[in-house]
């Protein structure tokens, strides 16, 4: 008996240091090597300062700029506290959130759901096509730019599905806002 729990015991060692540290230091080292960018969490730098990350929403609030799905991590795309609400159709907290959402767009028309409700982690930096173009006026008035130049550029920012076939067609907010600030009028 006294054997087993030794093996047992040194198998248990053996294995968490094996599997708890080298493997996973072995795979980021790898990873830096082959896919440096993404494996430091393919941030954007802009005159050497990083703005952001192409993989963690962030908060676009003013009327000139396309807006992302809302957080429901902390106090807005806190990456410590990502979660889903949990809170079910029928909740009167996700109604009200839900409401006051459109509200703060300003219209009376259908708004595109992903411009009113959380992503499961609170983190999504995309939008759907549909919700960057149902952005396009308010922008383009705020701005002063045609409607047109405004459509090409979210068409330009369509990123397809993942191999053709995973996921649904996006927009990244941060790059879209990025290239909104390069148009020039």
């Amino acid at each position: 008996m006294k054997k087993h729990l030794l093996t047992a015991s040194l198998y248990t060692v053996v294995t968490a240091v094996l599997l708890g540290l080298v493997y996973p230091l072995l795979i980021t080292g790898i990873a830096h090597v082959f896919f440096r960018q993404k494996a430091e969490g393919q941030l954007i730098t802009q005159n050497g300062e990083i703005i952001g990350s192409h993989l963690i929403g962030q908060p676009f609030t003013g009327p000139g700029y396309f807006h992302s799905r809302p957080s429901a991590a902390g106090t807005g795309y806190d990456a410590s506290a990502s979660s889903g609400s949990n809170l079910g159709p029928t909740n009167k907290s996700l109604v009200d959130r839900v409401q006051a959402s459109v509200a703060t767009e300003g219209v009376t028309t259908s708004v595109p759901v992903d411009l009113v409700t959380t992503s499961a982690s609170g983190l999504d930096p995309d939008i759907s096509p549909a919700a960057a173009l149902f952005q396009v006026q308010r922008v383009a008035k705020e701005r002063h730019l045609s409607e047109s130049t405004l459509r090409d550029l979210v068409q330009s920012h369509i990123a397809p599905r993942q191999f053709g076939l995973l996921g649904e067609p996006r927009v990244n907010t941060l790059e879209l806002n990025l290239a909104l600030n390069n148009v020039s009028k």
